[in-house]
């Protein structure tokens, strides 16, 4: 998956977030200009997300880590924008 993120309320985006993992089961990592997902999805990458600019990670397709990621970056939206590809 490729994206490009800008988050304009980027607080907000970082507690939805984090309640959105602890429910998922995954761990957060916070850091000041992006944030990190820590599945617990075997062969899937973490997912960072940066407050303004471009990333790729890895799913292979793995289910339901896949789909969750989908979402995840989907709901950048709700903050911001967000571009989102697969190849």
């Amino acid at each position: 998956m490729y994206y490009r993120t800008r988050i304009d309320s980027w607080k907000e985006f970082k507690e939805f977030l984090e309640k959105a993992c602890e429910g998922l089961g995954f761990r957060f990592v916070e850091g000041e200009d992006a944030v990190l997902i820590l599945p617990e999805c075997h062969g899937v990458e973490p997912l960072e997300i940066k407050k303004m600019g471009k990333g790729f990670v890895k799913t292979n397709l793995v289910e339901p880590c896949h789909s969750i990621y989908l979402l995840v970056l989907h709901s950048v939206s709700s903050f911001g924008s967000v571009e989102l590809w697969e190849d």
